[in-house]
Formats: C-alpha cells, sequence, structure tokens
C-alpha cells in the first residue's frame, strides 16, 4: 500500500545502488528525513501544529529520543546523538531525588507515578503539570545502554556527577525488582510484568557492564560507584525472568504476541537465535496489516472512527488505571497500524543477510522497507505531505494517519533501515 503517488515509480521489487540513490535523494528534498531538535538537542516526539498540539506530542519521552539518537549515530552524525544523550543526562540528574527516595523506602516503588519522569517539557526539563504514569522500566533501560554504549565508544567522557547518577541504577533496579516489576510498559498502559521491559533492561545492564570492563586499571576510582556483583546479580535475575516470559509478552494478564518485542531482536540485540526467529514470525503471522503491523491485539488506542468517539482532550489522555473505558471503543480486527514496525523488520533481515548471505533475506529485507516507504504521506488528505506518520486507522471506512505526523521515532527507524538496505546493496 502505497500511500505517496510520487513515489510508486521510486519503490522498487529489486534495487540497483543506483535506483536507491535515486529515492533516496528523493527523500531528502523533501525533508522526509529531517529531524528538529531543541536547542539543547533533545527531539520532540512528534512536530505539532495548533491543530494538533492536544497531542502532547511536542513533549520529549526519553525513549523516543533514545531510538533517534541512536539512529543519528548510526548515520555518522555522532554530535547530534551525543548531545541528545548528555542532555537526558542532565535531566535524570534532576531526577535524583525520585531515585534516591525510592532506594532509601522514602518512596514505596508501588507509588507509579512517582518513578523518574520518562515524558517531561523538553526546553526546560521541566516536569508536566498532570500526572503520567511514568513506570516504564523499558525506558531506564533504553537509556543505561545507549548511553553506555556511548561511554564505550569514547564518545561521552563522563563526569562526576554522571557517575554518581549512573550508579543510582542498579540499586534502583534493585529495589523495585525490575525482573518481577509490574510497570507500564513502552505503550503506557496497565501496568504488568512485560518481556519488552525486562529485555530493556537487561541490555542497559549489560552495556553498563561492557563499560565498566574496559575502564583502564589506573582509573579504577569509578569502582567507588558501582558494585560490580550486584550488576550481574541483576543480569542473572532478568535473565532467568525474560526467559520465563518469551515469547510472550506478558503472562498475567497473557499477551501472546507484542510488536514491542522486535526492539530485543533490533536495536538492543537481546533476543538472537530461534527464539528472534520466533518473535518476528508472531509478529508477521498475528500483527501484519495492510497498512502497517498492529502493536498488540485488542489495542484500543487509534481504533476505527478515534476522533468521533473522543473528544481531542482525551485522544492521548492517561488511560494506564482506566484501560478497559478504552477499550471498550475498539471493534476487534479493527485495531490502529503502526508505522514503526516494518522499518525495523527490514533491518532485521538485512542483518540476516549481512550474517548469511542468503538472498530470500535481502528479499524480505527489500518488501519490509518498500512496506515501510509505502506509509509515507502524500499531497492528499489533511496530513503534511512526505512525512512518516505514527499509525494508520480507520476514519469512516479509511485508513487515514492519526495526527502525530510525522513521529521521529518512525523517521528514526525508517533512516536506520534506509542505510542497512544502501550497504547490502553495495555489499551484495
Amino acid at each position: 500500500m502505497i500511500h505517496c503517488d510520487q513515489l510508486k515509480d521510486l519503490i522498487q521489487a529489486r534495487y540497483t545502488p543506483a535506483t536507491f540513490h535515486r529515492l533516496q535523494t528523493q527523500l531528502h528534498q523533501w525533508g522526509a528525513l529531517d529531524f528538529p531538535r531543541l536547542g539543547n538537542g533533545l527531539f520532540p516526539a512528534a512536530v505539532v501544529t495548533a491543530a494538533t498540539a492536544y497531542t502532547g506530542y511536542d513533549c520529549v519521552w526519553v525513549r523516543d529520543t533514545v531510538h533517534i539518537a541512536h539512529a543519528h549515530y548510526q548515520m555518522g552524525h555522532f554530535q547530534q546523538a551525543g548531545q541528545a544523550m548528555t542532555t537526558l543526562m542532565v535531566h535524570f540528574q534532576h531526577q535524583r531525588s525520585r531515585f534516591e527516595a525510592i532506594v532509601t523506602g522514602a518512596i514505596s516503588p508501588k507509588a507509579l507515578y512517582q518513578r523518574p519522569a520518562i515524558k517531561f517539557i523538553g526546553e526546560t526539563l521541566a516536569p508536566l503539570s498532570d500526572p503520567w504514569p511514568h513506570a516504564q522500566n523499558d525506558a531506564l533501560g533504553y537509556f543505561l545502554w545507549f548511553y553506555c554504549e556511548l561511554l564505550q565508544s569514547g564518545q561521552l567522557p563522563p563526569s562526576p556527577t554522571d557517575l554518581s547518577t549512573l550508579a543510582l541504577f542498579p540499586p534502583y533496579l534493585q529495589t523495585i525488582e525490575y525482573w518481577q516489576d509490574a510497570d507500564h510498559g513502552h505503550w503506557e498502559e496497565a501496568a504488568k510484568v512485560e518481556a519488552s521491559s525486562i529485555g530493556a533492561v537487561l541490555a542497559g545492564l549489560r552495556s553498563l557492564q561492557a563499560w565498566l570492563a574496559t575502564v583502564p586499571a589506573a582509573h579504577r576510582a569509578i569502582s567507588q560507584w558501582f558494585d560490580a556483583a550486584q550488576i550481574q546479580g541483576l543480569i542473572d535475575r532478568g535473565t532467568t525472568a525474560l526467559h520465563e516470559i518469551l515469547p510472550a509478552e506478558s503472562q498475567s494478564p497473557p499477551r501472546a504476541y507484542d510488536s514491542a518485542l522486535l526492539f530485543l531482536i533490533y536495536p538492543l540485540q537481546e533476543v538472537g537465535g530461534v527464539l528472534a526467529d520466533t518473535l518476528l514470525h508472531n509478529v508477521l503471522t498475528h500483527l501484519k496489516g495492510s497498512h502497517g503491523i498492529k502493536r498488540y491485539l485488542g489495542d484500543s488506542y487509534w481504533c476505527a472512527d478515534y476522533k468521533q468517539k473522543l473528544a481531542a482532550e482525551m485522544r492521548t489522555a492517561d488511560f494506564s488505571d482506566a484501560i478497559a473505558d478504552r477499550d471498550r471503543l475498539l471493534i476487534p480486527g479493527e485495531e490502529a497500524q503502526w508505522c514503526l514496525f516494518d522499518p525495523i523488520v527490514s533491518t532485521i533481515f538485512g542483518q540476516r543477510f549481512q550474517r548469511q548471505g542468503n538472498p530470500e533475506d535481502l528479499s524480505q529485507q527489500t518488501h519490509y522497507l518498500n512496506r515501510a516507504l509505502g506509509h509515507i504521506t502524500g499531497e492528499q488528505g489533511a496530513a503534511p505531505a512526505y512525512r512518516c506518520p505514527e499509525l494508520y486507522y480507520l476514519e469512516q471506512g479509511q485508513y487515514v494517519p492519526n495526527d502525530n505526523v510525522p513521529l521521529l521515532w518512525t523517521q528514526a527507524n525508517l533512516a536506520i533501515a534506509l542505510q542497512m538496505m544502501a550497504t547490502n546493496l553495495v555489499n551484495s
């Protein structure tokens, strides 16, 4: 399904370096991969207008920013990636009191709305004026993972304040018992123990552990901040818990399939081999649609005729404690189809092709990249043209993009998929 008519002659079943270069040139001319940044280097979740300001997507989410910064790093934009992560570190320094209060017992780990903030006002790093379900362990894991990746690469020389802030993560994760902690997860909905959250934290802890192993003996003063045995213990507990749940997302309530599990394959690379094949198969068999990929079966966010069913101020409201109210709006089979996942699937097949050289993997990589390109908006309709939407939903029987266009997380995933394809075409 190609929504932009101007792309129909550029999208090919098989690319050559020349035809692919023409496609990339056109996307850049349109600005389809432009990433507006705040002055401090952070990225808003989406570009909003006066008509779409109600969404709150001008705010910054930790999770989205890490994915976007990682894409910049993969594209060779090291300064932009580093600045975004440096500012996220400043944000977490502002959150020290929340970490410390939970670790010391001043605040109960069950006070989910008092967890360290994962959504905030980007320009000032100020907290939101309204309560938000901040218990999203995956976001903390993503930050720990990529920040420590940049430490390993030498991109971010840490200050003592940075180290003391990083040092809060292991005792905090121990206190909340992340391996069995019911959090709000990737989709900020009803709290449950989720494999995608546990896996993201595991990736973060492994990255922290790997960076600590690279610190020269002469600089081991850093050890005052970290307990290596505690980190290994946290990894062991998380690994056991993760593999007790997978390939499902959760056991209580049961959710057999969730597209958030794709991120454990890429970019986190926490899951591989046969288990990764199973997760990918489950998503493509049970969640793939004609216009994108569902987050999970029964997802009521932007279900059919969403704008008629909910007033603007309720469409992106916090339903984490009242998800049943929104779920009543959904007719099964009419879940929104998201644009985040096809480029991730393309990248996963691209990595397979790099490892094994199987032409079928290159064919699948191309197929899912083309699906991702098909999501790009055309000149018809209310959405901005030549942009990457968050999702397509049914409005009066027709699939249209929702109001979050462009979503920068979608752009980031597409940018990585395009780069992976360009690399594989040269080397194939």
